[in-house]
């Protein structure tokens, strides 16, 4: 019986905590103006865009990583002046630690002076990036 119990507790908790992840990931959250994150060119190893640029950190074997590389490139032909960088999360693991990110695929909107405005830990969805931007334009 208490083995049962112990299942069941298990089994809600873990439900519990994939629910809340799931809603959460993907979305594009603001940053604490305090923490403001500026990032250059010479940051990301890429040129800036001219509007705004995507930031997107991602890993070799990372499958959302695809995904969103795909979103992202949709988004930057749909906005002209906005340029989308990939970093190799496992390459640049100063910048990684310097910007917390905590997992892949993350995705930075930069303003046009490269100043952080959103970011998104998993696939984001296409109108949540547009949305973004205009934000960010």
């Amino acid at each position: 019986m208490t083995g049962l119990l112990v299942c069941a507790v298990v089994i809600v908790v873990a439900s519990v905590f994939g629910l809340l992840r799931a809603r959460r990931d993907g979305r594009l959250r603001m940053r604490a103006k305090s923490g403001a994150v500026v990032l250059t060119a010479g940051d990301l190893g890429a040129g800036l865009g001219e509007r705004a640029t995507l930031v997107q950190f991602s890993t070799a074997f990372c499958q959302p990583c695809r995904a969103t590389r795909r979103v992202l490139a949709e988004v930057v032909e749909l906005v002209p002046g906005v340029a989308h960088v990939e970093v190799d999360a496992e390459q640049q693991l100063d910048l990684v630690r310097r910007l917390d990110i905590l997992r892949t695929p993350t995705v930075l909107v930069l303003d046009s002076d490269g100043r952080e405005v959103r970011r998104a830990a998993g696939q984001p969805r296409r109108a949540d990036v547009i949305a973004a931007l205009g934000e960010a334009i």
